[in-house]
């Protein structure tokens, strides 16, 4: 039999998505690439049978994707979806000592995707690769997306990555999944979760709100653009971009204050009862989440492209467009300035006296923040940082491009959740089939692999804040 390729795109010149998917079947194999209209994509490899079989598998795949709007198309006639990269610059530090860093890994491409808890540390960079490594520096998985990621955000300790793709990708667990799907006339800046609920920030100051069924909320558009900043508690929605901080009610009922800055807001950071926003004017600015009112100001000698603090807001960081790291005391007075060593910060976190950093290099870098540390740093005594290596055998996973690469099971194993997709009010919704759950909550689960009556064992679900399970371990179809 020939080889045979069907290539789909779903795609609206007047800013839909910008996607597409080809399936081939190559005697008794099928292949699926998917992805944003313009890259590669991710590719998915299957073997059946006989060659009907692998005939019935991809027309199944392809009527799947016409169903959900994806039509033929000619590859290369379309443009691809917009997205705007950070352009920015990185000079060379003026500190007079550079930081004494312990560990860095180089992940290759520049990285802004930053997160850190107390199991692990995740870095994301714009070749579309997340990593986990531990706190001494050891690489322990990567996860291959197929487009670059914007940034990390986490929700409990689920972990999201938000992709030039536009979609949201689960990393909690083995296999990534798409738990969100953005418009194509977002071009994402920058995300926040809270309990199931993401916020959108993007380019032209705009900010959107989607559920965790991935349903869409409500849309502001601020008076500013390049939403750099984007933070959310219980409260509001805080929204950084060029004329300031706006705060929006959480359910979207109105603006409750904005604040403006001295130059654009580049980078935003949260703690209980402020909000911390880096700007193009070399200044973190420190606003009250109450009021809107300034607080403190922290001057830097740069252009700021990141800041965070510690979890008291005793210490406040930043990293500027110069290669430099500041730490001030809450009230405003520099304590510290040192040179990284490794290009910009572009994001940070810290965590046990000690500030991780993403920069433009690419490096995810770790610096001890202990008062002894810097101070030996400002006389000129500095470990020798350890150059991270990836070892050969590092597990990789990939997103799952349709419900046939995932892998099947006859009988749920002990202990695990069935858990099935229902029709419901013309949508594809999956709720809890095992007992010992609220069968009315549905589940935040992968809509590339919904199928209307199939049936999956999760290894467990827990209950979220809002009323619905999050997906605890792997995914495994029952059959």
């Amino acid at each position: 039999m020939a080889r045979e390729t069907t290539y789909l795109e779903l795609s609206q010149e007047g800013g839909g998505a910008h996607k597409f998917y080809e399936v081939t079947v190559d005697g008794t194999a099928v292949s699926v690439r998917y992805g944003r209209i313009g890259a590669d994509g991710q590719l998915q490899n299957s073997s059946f049978p006989t060659i009907e079989k692998a005939r019935a598998a991809a027309a199944k795949k392809v009527g799947e994707k016409v169903r959900k709007g994806y039509a033929p198309a000619v590859q290369g006639q379309r443009t691809a979806r917009a997205v705007s990269r950070r352009e920015v610059t990185s000079a060379p530090s003026t500190a007079r000592a550079v930081a004494p860093v312990l560990w860095r890994f180089r992940t290759g491409a520049s990285a802004f995707g930053i997160r850190v808890d107390e199991d692990r540390c995740w870095v994301g960079n714009q070749a579309g690769d997340v990593y986990t490594l531990s706190h001494g520096g050891e690489v322990l998985a990567r996860y291959s997306l197929p487009d670059g990621v914007k940034c990390l955000v986490a929700d409990e300790f689920w972990i999201y990555a938000g992709c030039d793709d536009g979609t949201v990708y689960d990393l909690s667990s083995k296999v990534p999944f798409g738990a969100y799907d953005i418009a194509a006339d977002v071009d994402i800046f920058w995300l926040d979760i809270r309990e199931g609920v993401l916020t959108v920030s993007d380019r032209n100051g705009g900010l959107t709100v989607i559920d965790h069924e991935d349903e869409f909320q409500w849309s502001r558009k601020s008076a500013g653009s390049n939403g750099w900043m984007v933070r959310a508690d219980g409260d509001a929605v805080y929204h950084g971009h060029s004329s300031g901080v706006t705060a929006y009610a959480q359910d979207g009922s109105g603006e409750l204050w904005h604040a403006p800055t001295k130059g654009q807001v580049l980078f935003g950071w949260q703690e209980d009862h402020a909000v911390y926003a880096g700007t193009s004017r070399y200044t973190v600015e420190r606003i009250a989440k109450a009021t809107g009112a300034v607080e403190a100001t922290y001057r830097c000698d740069g252009s700021v492209y990141s800041c965070a603090t510690s979890p008291d807001g005793r210490h406040v960081f930043a990293g500027d467009s110069s290669s430099s790291v500041y730490c001030f005391d809450a009230d405003g007075q520099r304590l510290w300035k040192l040179g990284t060593g490794s290009g910009s910060a572009l994001s940070m976190q810290y965590l046990d006296e000690r500030l991780y950093l993403v920069t433009t290099d690419g490096s995810l870098v770790c610096v001890d923040a202990s008062e002894a540390a810097i101070a030996a740093a400002q006389q000129g005594s500095v470990p020798t940082a350890m150059d991270v290596k990836s070892a050969a055998a590092l597990p990789v996973f990939t997103p799952a491009a349709s419900a046939a690469a995932v892998a099947t099971v006859t009988v749920a194993p002990a202990g695990g959740v069935v858990v099935e997709c229902v029709q419901q009010g013309g949508r594809t919704r999956v709720q809890v089939v095992s007992g010992g759950f609220e069968t009315s909550w549905n589940v935040q689960f992968p809509r590339g692999i919904r199928e209307a009556g199939a049936r999956y064992v999760v290894d467990g679900l827990h209950p979220a804040p809002g009323g619905f399970y999050r997906v605890r371990g792997e995914i495994r179809r029952l059959v």
